[in-house]
C-alpha cells in the first residue's frame, strides 16, 4: 500500500468518526460543550454562540469579533475538488490559503461530477457524509472564529451527486404539472443533501423559456410564470424542510437571449418593464414571498444596459426592499468578472467588485481561486472604496443564513452512516420512477395506434440515434453514474418472450456538417443510407415500428443553442423511409426543447414526448407504449411551427399571435404559416373526459378570494390522470393584459366513470395587473373563466365581475 492510499484511508477514518465522536484535538481544546460549541475557542459561552439568543443579536456578535480578513472570506466561494480546490482533505498547506480565515461556501465537494472530478470520497454515501464531517472540522477547530462552512451542490434534477436519486429533466417536471409530487422531489432533494453533508441546494431554477431555441430550456419548468411560481414554490417548500437551504437561479432577465443565443453571447434581453415584472419576476417575486427560499444566484446578463450582478435595482430594490428577501445572493459562475470582461462598464477587474458588493452582492463563485476577489475587495475596504457598513451588511446576509442551518448549533452530519439508507432509499427511487411516468406527453395517437398490443403486434422493431442511448438520462447539474435502461432495452425487457424486439441505431443524431446542415443539405453518405436500409429492411419483417428520435446532451443544454428547431441530421430520412413502408410507425421524441415536427405529426400516426426522461427512462417509455402507464403530462411549452414565429408563446397579448387575415383591411393574402403545432397545455390520453357544472359567483368583492368548482368526469375505458387547467382572461382592463392567463391547474386521477368536483380558489394577486403607474393592482370589472384541457382547448366558459 503506497502512502497516499494509507493517507486516504486515514483520513477516511477520521471522516467517519468526526460526525458523532468528539476528536482528540477538540476535547483538548474544549470547544463542544453540552447544547454549544466554542467556535472562536475563548473558553466562554458568546452571544453568537447561545443558541437561545436571537439570530440578529448572534449575527451582530459575530460580526463584531471579526477582522477584514474574515469578513472578506465570507464573501466567497471555493469550487470544490478538481474544479478549484486541488486537495479531497484537509492539508498542511490550508494553513497557507486563503481559506485559513474562513470562506463563505465550498460548491460541489466531493460530489464526482464526472470522470475528471471524481472522488474516492463521493461512494459510499456515508464516505461522504464522514469526509465532509472531517473539512467542517477542519474550518471549525482550525481557524480563529471557527466559522462553518455552508457545503453547494447543484440539484435541479435530483441532487448533483455520484448516484443520488434522478429526477427527469426541469421540462419533464414541468410537464407533470403536479404540485404534490413536486414538492415530494424537493423534499428527496432537501433529505438526500443532508444526509450527504450538504447544506445549501442550487434549485429550482425560474426562468420561463420563452424561446424555444435556447438550449437551457431543457433546465426550465416551462414558458409560463404562474406554473413556473406554483411548481418551483413546491420544490423549495419540499427542499427547505429538511433543513438545506434553496438557492433560486437565474435573477433574473437571463431567459430571453436575443436569438435564442446564450454561451459567450451577451444575451441583450429585449423585454419592457412591465412585460418583465408579469413574465419574468413573476415566479421568483411569488416563490420568495410565499416559500421564503435562502438563496439567489445572480445572472450574468444585463437588463437595460446594466449587468443584473452590478445592479442595486435588482439586487437590493427589488430582491430584499420589494420582495423581502433575507437570505444571501451568490453570483453565477463569472457574472462579477462579466461587469468588466463582457458589459465593460467597469475599467478595471477591481472597479466591477465594487458594483458588485454596493449592487447587493454577497457571495462571488467562479473557477478561479477565492483570493482572486477577496484580494481586490479587501484593497477597496483598505482604499475607502467599500464601506464596512456594505461589509457588514453583505456578510451578515451570509451569517443569517448559517445560523438558520444550524450550522452553529451543530456544524456536523450528526449520523454519518445514516446516509447508506437514506441516500436511493426505495421511496425515493419510486417517486423518480413517478416523476418519469407522469411527465410522458401523448401528442399524436391515430386510431388508437397506442396503447400497442402485443397479440396483434408481437414483432417489434426499436430504431433511431436514441433506441439505445444513455447520455440524455444523465445530463449536467443532475446525479451521476446511475445505471441507465435504453429504450430498446426497456422495450426488451418488458416484452420478455412474449414476442420478438428487434433494432437497428438507423442513423446518428446528426450528419457531419450539421448545424449547417439544416441551411445546406448534403446527399446521405454510403454509410448512412447502409444504416437507413438496414432499418428499412428490418421494418418490412415486424409487425410495428418505434423510431426513438430528437436531440442528446451534447445537442441542448448551457450555450448549447440551436438556430433551427427540426430533428437534427437525417432523422427526418428515417422516419420518412419507415412511414414509406406502410408499417405503423410510433415515434418516441427524447429531446430538451420543442421541435418544429410537422411533417412527422402530419405523417406518423403515433407521437409520445418523453422529453430528458431519469435513468429509468427505457422502463418507463415500455410501460407507456403498452398501456401499464397512460400518458397524462401536459407540455409547458408552445410548439411552433417553424423558427419563423418565435416570438410565440404563452401568455401574449390579444391578437398579437393572431392569424395573417386573406381579406379585409390588410389582408392581401397569405404570407405566413399560423398557429402552434401544439399550444400551450396540450397532452392527450388513452382514455376520455368530460367537463360539466361550472360554478362561477356572480359577484366577487375586491381584495376577496373566488372560489371556483367544475366536475369532471373519465368517460372512456382505462384509468387515467387528467389536468383541468384555468385560465382566466380580463374582459376590460387600463393597460393591455394578456389575452388570457393560467390562474390554477390540478392533476387528478380517475377511475372508468368516475367523477370528482375540482375547486380553485383565485387569490387578489390572480386577478391583479399592473396599471399605468406599475402598482399591482385588482381593478373593478368582468373576468371570464375558462376551464379547459389546453389553453386552446377550452371546454366550459363563465364570468365574474369584480366590485
Amino acid at each position: 500500500m503506497n502512502k497516499t492510499s494509507q493517507l486516504s484511508r486515514v483520513c477516511c477514518v477520521a471522516a467517519l468518526v468526526a460526525g458523532t465522536l468528539l476528536s482528540a484535538s477538540a476535547q483538548q481544546k474544549n470547544i463542544y460543550h453540552k447544547g454549544w460549541v466554542d467556535f472562536n475557542k475563548n473558553g466562554k459561552m458568546d452571544v453568537f454562540e447561545n443558541p437561545a439568543e436571537p439570530i440578529e443579536k448572534r449575527i451582530n456578535d459575530l460580526l463584531s469579533q471579526m477582522t477584514i480578513e474574515e469578513k472578506t472570506c465570507q464573501m466567497a466561494t471555493l469550487y470544490g475538488y478538481k474544479r478549484v480546490l486541488k486537495e479531497e482533505m484537509p492539508a498542511p498547506s490550508w494553513k497557507n490559503e486563503v481559506w485559513k480565515d474562513g470562506i463563505a461556501n465550498i460548491d460541489e465537494e466531493l460530489n464526482s461530477l464526472s470522470e475528471s472530478a471524481k472522488s474516492e470520497y463521493s461512494y459510499p454515501y456515508s464516505k461522504h457524509a464522514g469526509a465532509i464531517n472531517t473539512i467542517q472540522k477542519w474550518f471549525v477547530e482550525e481557524t480563529r472564529m471557527g466559522i462553518p462552512v455552508d457545503f453547494t451542490n447543484e440539484g435541479i434534477h435530483g441532487l448533483n451527486h455520484d448516484r443520488a436519486t434522478s429526477l427527469p429533466a426541469p421540462i419533464s417536471i414541468g410537464s407533470t404539472w403536479d404540485k404534490n409530487l413536486v414538492r415530494t422531489a424537493g423534499q428527496v432533494v432537501g433529505r438526500e443533501a443532508k444526509a450527504l453533508g450538504y447544506t445549501n441546494i442550487y434549485a429550482p431554477i425560474l426562468d420561463p423559456a420563452r424561446d424555444q431555441r435556447w438550449g437551457r430550456v431543457v433546465e426550465c419548468y416551462g414558458e409560463n410564470p404562474f406554473l413556473i411560481a406554483e411548481l418551483g414554490k413546491q420544490m423549495v417548500l419540499g427542499i427547505q424542510e429538511e433543513g438545506v437551504a434553496a438557492t433560486l437561479k437565474h435573477y433574473a432577465v437571463y431567459s430571453v437571449p436575443k436569438g435564442g443565443r446564450d454561451g459567450n453571447a451577451r444575451t441583450d434581453p429585449h423585454v419592457a418593464p412591465r412585460e418583465m415584472h408579469q413574465v419574468y419576476l413573476y415566479p421568483f417575486r411569488r416563490v420568495i414571498q410565499e416559500a421564503h427560499p435562502m438563496g439567489v444566484m445572480s445572472s450574468y446578463n444585463d437588463y437595460d444596459g446594466v449587468p443584473i450582478t452590478g445592479s442595486y435595482y435588482f439586487l437590493t430594490e427589488l430582491l430584499r426592499q420589494k420582495f423581502g428577501f433575507n437570505g444571501y445572493v451568490v453570483s453565477d459562475s463569472e457574472a462579477v468578472e462579466y461587469i468588466f470582461s463582457k458589459h465593460h462598464v467597469a475599467d478595471t477587474y477591481k472597479e466591477g467588485v465594487r458594483q458588485a458588493v454596493e449592487a447587493g452582492l454577497n457571495v462571488r463563485t467562479n473557477f478561479t481561486m477565492p483570493q482572486t476577489y477577496i484580494t481586490p475587495l479587501r484593497e477597496l475596504v483598505k482604499e475607502g472604496k467599500v464601506s464596512m457598513k456594505t461589509i457588514d451588511s453583505r456578510v451578515g446576509d451570509v451569517l443569517r443564513v448559517k445560523f438558520k442551518l444550524g450550522l452553529f448549533d451543530d456544524p456536523y452530519v450528526k449520523d454519518p452512516k445514516a446516509a447508506d439508507k437514506i441516500v436511493q432509499s426505495k421511496d425515493a427511487l419510486e417517486m423518480g420512477l413517478k416523476m418519469n411516468r407522469e411527465s410522458m406527453v401523448l401528442l399524436k395517437n391515430e386510431g388508437n395506434l397506442l396503447p400497442l398490443d402485443l397479440k396483434k403486434t408481437p414483432k417489434i422493431l426499436v430504431t433511431g440515434p436514441l433506441a439505445d442511448a444513455t447520455g440524455y438520462a444523465i445530463s449536467r447539474y443532475g446525479p451521476s453514474h446511475n445505471p441507465v435502461t435504453t429504450v430498446l432495452k426497456g422495450i426488451q425487457d418488458y416484452v420478455g418472450d412474449k414476442g420478438l424486439v428487434v433494432g437497428a441505431k438507423g442513423c446518428d443524431v446528426v450528419d457531419a456538417t450539421w448545424p449547417e446542415s439544416e441551411i445546406i443539405e448534403t446527399p446521405l453518405t454510403q454509410t448512412e443510407q447502409k444504416e437507413i436500409d438496414n432499418a428499412v429492411n428490418r421494418a418490412k419483417e415486424v409487425d410495428v415500428v418505434v423510431v426513438v428520435v430528437g436531440e442528446d446532451e451534447k445537442r441542448v443544454g448551457e450555450s448549447l443553442s440551436r438556430t433551427g428547431l427540426g430533428l437534427p441530421g437525417r432523422q427526418l430520412k428515417l422516419v420518412q423511409a419507415l412511414q414509406a413502408t406502410g408499417k405503423p410507425v410510433v415515434m418516441v421524441m427524447i429531446n430538451g426543447q420543442p421541435l418544429t415536427i410537422n411533417w412527422e405529426n402530419r405523417y406518423v400516426p403515433a407521437i409520445l414526448e418523453a422529453w430528458f426522461p431519469g435513468p429509468e427512462s427505457g422502463k418507463v417509455i415500455a410501460e407507456t407504449l403498452f398501456g401499464d402507464n397512460n400518458p397524462g403530462g401536459k407540455l409547458s411549452i408552445t410548439f411552433p411551427k417553424t423558427t419563423g414565429q418565435i416570438e410565440f408563446n404563452f401568455p401574449y397579448k390579444p391578437a398579437s399571435q393572431a392569424n395573417q387575415p386573406t381579406s379585409g383591411p390588410n389582408g392581401y393574402g397569405k404570407t405566413s404559416v399560423n398557429g402552434a403545432l401544439y399550444p400551450f397545455g396540450y397532452g392527450l390520453s388513452y382514455t376520455t373526459f368530460e367537463y360539466s357544472n361550472l360554478v362561477v359567483p356572480a359577484k366577487v368583492a375586491n381584495q376577496a378570494d373566488v372560489t371556483i368548482m367544475v366536475d369532471v368526469a373519465n368517460t372512456g375505458k382505462v384509468k387515467g390522470d387528467e389536468v383541468v387547467e384555468l385560465y382566466l382572461k380580463d374582459k376590460v382592463s387600463s393597460v393591455t393584459t394578456y389575452d388570457s392567463d393560467l390562474r390554477g391547474f390540478e392533476r387528478i386521477t380517475l377511475n372508468p366513470g368516475e367523477k370528482k368536483t375540482v375547486t380553485f380558489t383565485l387569490h387578489p394577486d390572480d386577478l391583479a395587473l399592473l396599471d399605468k403607474n406599475m402598482n399591482w393592482t385588482v381593478e373593478p370589472g368582468a373576468f371570464e373563466v375558462r376551464i379547459g384541457q389546453s389553453s386552446e382547448d377550452i371546454k366550459l366558459k363563465k364570468e365574474f365581475v369584480v366590485e
